[in-house]
């Protein structure tokens, strides 16, 4: 390699260094910052692929008459952050690997860092939840607020019920469907796992664990919404 290249993607490699330090140093400051009665109430809804997580969110909302903030969560990101929507598809709980984002962002400058990504999140999820009445599905939400107050729910289901709801919902055939399922699951834990050193399967992360197949998406809404600790 040619020593002005070797030499670009050194500085390129010192700045994500650092950029790293500043982001995880951002979120540990905001965190316990923000006491849990400043917070208004929350759920949090972490979710396997094809376990209906968002549709099993959207109920609760509708039921408790709150906000739930999914991909629009992306929207808000975006117009804070001045990043494009369609790029930061690219980061949404993706994998976070340094090697690819180090020379995505040397080769394309408009390209968009995950730490800068999990920055702006993690201050429009404090925000929302300081206002109250919000459910929040994924992107790490319950790390960012206090796990005494809120209630933190994952849901889950069998890989059967995952894989013919990918199909009925994609099209896919069985096999895509499980490889679609494989991909999206592997993005959401190193995602966790990168910025906030966890586990997304550790259900002792969570209040509730439920399976969607055994009770159906109404009546694990209704379970959540009774479960949350008024």
């Amino acid at each position: 390699m040619e020593p002005k290249i070797l030499a670009a993607a050194e500085r390129q490699m010192q700045a994500w260094a650092l950029t790293q330090q500043i982001a995880e140093r951002t979120l540990r400051v905001d965190r316990p910052a923000k006491r849990a009665d400043q917070l208004g109430e929350f759920i949090t809804i972490s979710r396997e692929s094809g376990a209906c997580g968002s549709q099993i969110a959207a109920l609760v909302g509708r039921k408790l008459g709150w906000e739930v903030l999914d991909k629009n969560l992306l929207d808000r990101v975006a117009d804070r952050s001045n990043l494009s929507r369609l790029r930061l598809e690219f980061v949404d709980e993706t994998t976070a690997d340094w090697a690819s984002g180090l020379f995505s962002t040397w080769l394309d400058p408009k390209s968009v860092p995950h730490h800068k990504y999990v920055v702006q999140l993690g201050r429009i999820v404090l925000a929302t939840a300081r206002r109250g009445n919000a459910v929040f599905v994924g992107r790490g939400a319950q790390f960012l607020l206090p796990r005494a107050q809120g209630l933190s729910v994952r849901i889950i289901a069998p890989r059967t019920y995952r894989i013919q709801e990918i199909m009925r919902r994609h099209g896919f055939s069985a096999a895509r469907a499980g490889r679609f399922i494989d991909s999206v699951d592997r993005g959401r834990r190193e995602f966790v796992e990168r910025f906030f050193h966890r586990d997304i399967n550790d259900p002792h992360l969570y209040d509730l664990v439920i399976n969607v197949d055994r009770f159906g998406l109404e009546t694990v809404a209704d379970k959540i919404v009774d479960a949350y600790p008024r």
